[in-house]
């Protein structure tokens, strides 16, 4: 995983879990995601470094403009996909798999294509 698709994969986890959550903390990145907390603490400083999130003195994690474009593009991406392998007939799970490597590498071009057609 590179690190566009590692930033991408937490801005999404982010927008993810602010819509169950009234707020989003390191620890429950760390466990949705499965990785260790230290390893999601890199993670925000360097996305906080590039402006995609802020942190409140309490630890509370919110995508800022720039965060929130990018979450709600690979999350579409990732919606869309998914549901259309589904509907293809590949298993849900390997949908979503295939899905969350696809949504990161497709050109946006290619993208709309698909999202034209399946609507």
């Amino acid at each position: 995983m590179h690190a566009n698709e590692s930033a991408e994969n937490y801005l999404e986890t982010i927008l993810v879990l602010s819509k169950s959550r009234p707020v989003v903390r390191s620890v429950d990145i760390a466990t949705e995601l499965g990785f260790k907390k230290s390893s999601v603490s890199v993670a925000m400083k360097k996305l906080r470094q590039n402006e995609h999130i802020t942190v409140s003195p309490e630890g509370y994690i919110y995508l800022t403009e720039s965060g929130r474009e990018i979450a709600e593009m690979i999350y579409e991406r990732h919606e869309l996909l998914s549901s259309w392998l589904t509907a293809l007939g590949v298993n849900k799970d390997i949908a979503s798999e295939d899905a969350c490597r696809i949504e990161h590498v497709i050109s946006k071009e290619s993208f709309e294509a698909i999202k034209k057609h399946v609507k």
